[in-house]
């Protein structure tokens, strides 16, 4: 609460300004998988693309083949994610406290 009513404060100083940069989690809008190919008999590379806030800020994540086959499970069956940006965290599922 402290923080936000010191951003407020500031806010009305004129001493800061929300922008889109400045939001550092946000929801995920859409994802998708991709898998390159190794060279000379070499494992290849699965990424895993999020698009957050309808293509507001998009992260490129490189993940095994096990964390990919399990993220997209995840992914399926859950209605809200969030990502948290300097954390490189996602976030599954959102619910009240109390339910």
């Amino acid at each position: 609460m402290a923080t936000n009513r010191l951003r407020n404060d500031k806010r009305a100083e004129g001493g800061v300004r929300m922008t889109d940069d400045s939001l550092r989690v946000r929801q995920l809008s859409h994802y998708q998988f991709s898998w390159t190919a190794g060279e000379g008999g070499q494992s290849g590379t699965w990424t895993l693309q999020l698009v957050l806030d309808e293509g507001a800020w998009e992260e490129v994540l490189t993940v095994t083949a096990e964390d990919a086959d399990n993220l997209q499970d995840t992914l399926r069956n859950t209605k809200s994610v969030f990502y948290d940006i300097d954390r490189r965290v996602l976030m599954f599922g959102v619910t009240k406290s109390g339910e």
